[in-house]
């Protein structure tokens, strides 16, 4: 019961959603493009991928110092998928780290 109250407020979102989509659609992403392709701040995004993080939906690894992001591969997060396949499209195009 706990973890579907979580994910239904990481689904409240709407910040959150286009991150996942973003994710879904280019694998993985650092933070820094995500702030700088959605225009959110690095402290909003980063304080999204920690709840994400915790209700399990994003997995990290390292590369050099940096952090990225992907998705785990979850029914739950492909059902939500599949509801927003047509909207992930319309998303912004990545602004690449140029330092990444």
């Amino acid at each position: 019961m706990e973890k579907l109250v979580m994910l239904a407020k990481i689904f409240s979102d709407a910040n959150r959603i286009k991150i996942i989509g973003l994710m879904h659609r280019e694998k993985e992403l650092c933070v820094c493009e995500i702030c700088d392709t959605l225009g959110l701040s690095q402290p909003l995004v980063s304080r999204h991928l920690k709840q994400m993080r915790e209700c399990q939906i994003v997995q990290t690894t390292q590369s050099g110092k940096w952090i990225i992001y992907s998705l785990h591969k979850d029914k739950t997060i492909d059902c939500l998928l599949k509801t927003i396949k047509a909207d992930i499209a319309a998303l912004p195009t990545i602004i690449s780290c140029t330092t990444r």
